[in-house]
């Protein structure tokens, strides 16, 4: 398990190595409340991130995680599996 919550900057660096860098969107700038489609990520590249934040960080993540619309949802979910017992 993390010790902290995963950050904007863990899920741009787990994006990058899941699905690579986006074609049309720069994820170095303020990303939080773009959806996923305009960053050129789709679902598979939630799911291959999700399956990175998993191994990586020990976190059971569902397969709803790519229903996630924007970096800021992703991540609350992802933290909300973080927090739960």
């Amino acid at each position: 398990m993390p010790e902290r919550d995963l950050t904007i900057d863990d899920l741009k660096r787990l994006l990058r190595v899941a699905a690579g860098d986006s074609d049309v969107a720069d994820l170095d700038g303020d990303i939080v409340d773009v959806r996923f489609e305009e960053l050129g990520y789709d679902s598979i590249a939630l799911l291959e991130t999700a399956s990175l934040i998993e191994r990586d960080f020990g976190v059971k993540v569902g397969d709803d995680i790519a229903g996630a619309d924007t970096p800021r949802e992703f991540l609350a979910q992802i933290n909300a599996a973080v927090a739960a017992p």
